[in-house]
């Protein structure tokens, strides 16, 4: 056994909360080591050339930036450009489609006169983003102090009906009593699911949780396309982190962790200890409590199909009134409204790859052409990355190939129902002449990226508020173990490409060392 030596911490998981972590405590004059079990560092916040002899890097795994703090970035030093997509998303309805374009208000609404065919919806929809605002203009800030309680949070916003919008009252109650159109509500409803297997009017409000999530990112709510793709962004973190004198070490394999900082681990086929003052976990709870060597609780379970293609050009629309740059340039809403994505959870449910799988799509290419090389770019070859919902663990469990397969073609069916051509005509072919496509499962992004069952946010995610009297105050980032702090996407205020779990573990740390110095 060789020995790591001491560290002030110890980071496991080299993913971007674990980079940011290390990022804020080495700045603070602290010894950091993080250990990746992958040989590359940043977790699902990757870019990556997937198809042979294709100079396209895919942001693979994790697609868009909203929750990332400017205070974090500011703090840090961040050299990353976010770049904001000025359509909204562009939804499908027959031969029409809903177009949001946050650029030209009169264009939206005569969209929503158009599919909707009065301008009720038009009217509710600027509503419900107006309470939105108010919720996150609340809310963000708080993200990165410590934990406030219920009632402080709620205080704060000072809006009863907002609040109860987001926090009190099933999202379906909502959706039904402001909006008339099917495909409106489920506009709404897809961000409520993104990574959350939950109908709209589940009393345990998942999917509320979820929607808070994607409304309050910096006070907007705006999902921008970072420069470079996700990979730029825990690069700059990496960056970040060795130059304030961190060590990152990747193809190490944490096996055994102990509630006194013991951290073993295998690198080079020789196995290693490292002793953390303090250890932050940028692991899923479930695997957390696996390498305590304790019982984890029930296991999460991701809901998703992720679908990353290179097409050698944009498909054609069946609403020829609607440039297809405009169209794929926001999100663009496949099979999603009210109903479709309450009939696919409930098929999902019962163990059926859904008959119409819902999915939304995103073109990085199209605000961030620097992800294609030369020659790609010329050629107008351009990028979609697919994440279908109401996908569960379980329904790949049984034979995740077989269901594989499935689940993408029923996923290409439903596209194309949307669209004038097929989206196969459209696909570039890589240097064996195969079509640019590929598809992860849960079951995939578990054996690749260590997300429990493909849970994205590796459980459900929190309120952003203490749970419990005596976690006010706290970081929402410790364990039963006063040396463990959890610093990953299952921490409370986890989720998404934010940073804010390992902003938060690393403030627990210098919290308590600032106390330890006080004491002494």
């Amino acid at each position: 056994m060789n020995g790591g030596g001491k560290h002030d911490a110890v980071i496991v998981g080299g993913g971007h909360n674990g980079l940011v972590a290390a990022a804020y405590l080495a700045r603070a004059g602290c010894s950091v080591l993080v250990l990746e079990r992958r040989g590359e560092i940043g977790g699902a916040a990757v870019s990556f050339r997937a198809f042979d002899g294709v100079d396209v890097r895919l942001s693979r795994y994790s697609y868009l930036v909203s929750l990332l703090p400017r205070k974090i970035a500011a703090e840090l030093g961040l050299n990353v450009e976010l770049r904001r997509r000025r359509m909204s998303s562009y939804t499908p309805s027959g031969d029409t489609g809903l177009l949001v374009d946050t650029g030209d208000d009169t264009r939206t609404a005569e969209s929503f006169r158009t599919v909707t065919g009065s301008t009720k919806d038009f009217a509710a929809w600027r509503e419900f983003y107006a309470r939105a605002g108010r919720v996150a203009a609340a809310t963000f800030d708080s993200l990165t102090e410590p934990l406030p309680s219920r009632e402080n949070l709620k205080a704060r916003l000072g809006d009863d009906e907002a609040w109860a919008t987001v926090f009190e009252r099933p999202l379906a109650e909502t959706l039904t009593g402001l909006f008339d159109d099917d495909t409106v509500r489920g506009v709404v409803l897809t961000d409520a699911l993104i990574g959350t297997f939950a109908r709209a009017g589940d009393e345990d409000l998942r999917q509320n949780r979820c929607l808070l999530y994607h409304l309050i990112g910096n006070g907007t709510g705006d999902w921008d396309v970072p420069v470079g793709g996700m990979g730029a962004v825990t690069g700059a973190l990496a960056d970040a982190a060795r130059a304030a004198g961190a060590t990152l070490v990747t193809g190490a394999e944490v096996h055994s962790m102990t509630p006194d900082g013991e951290v073993r681990y295998s690198l080079d086929g020789a196995e290693h200890l490292a002793v953390g003052e303090h250890v932050l976990a940028n692991v899923a709870p479930d695997t957390l409590a696996r390498l305590l060597g304790e019982a984890p609780g029930p296991r999460p379970e991701g809901a998703q199909l992720k679908v990353n293609m290179v097409l050698s050009r944009l498909p054609r629309l069946r609403d020829a009134s609607v440039d297809p740059r405009d169209a794929f340039g926001g999100t663009f809403h496949v099979n999603e409204t009210f109903s479709q994505l309450e009939t696919a959870y409930a098929e999902a449910a019962a163990g059926k790859i859904p008959s119409l799988p819902p999915c939304e799509i995103y073109c990085h290419s199209l605000t961030d052409p620097s992800i294609l090389g030369p020659a790609e770019r010329a050629a107008g070859v351009q990028t979609l990355t697919l994440f279908g919902l109401h996908m569960p663990a379980r329904l790949f469990e049984a034979d995740n190939e077989r269901a594989r397969a499935e689940a993408l073609r029923a996923t290409i069916a439903a596209l194309d129902s949307v669209l004038a051509e097929p989206i196969e005509s459209c696909l570039l072919r890589d240097a064996a002449g195969n079509p640019c496509v590929e598809a992860k499962t849960p079951l995939d992004l578990e054996a690749e990226l260590g997300l429990p069952r493909g849970h994205i946010f590796h459980r459900d995610l929190s309120w952003p508020y203490a749970s419990e009297p005596g976690e006010v105050g706290k970081w929402g980032v410790e364990t039963e173990h006063d040396r463990v702090l959890l610093c990953g996407a299952g921490a409370v205020r986890g989720g998404g490409v934010s940073g804010i779990p390992g902003h938060n573990a690393a403030m627990a740390v210098l919290a308590r060392r600032r106390g330890e110095v006080r004491a002494g």
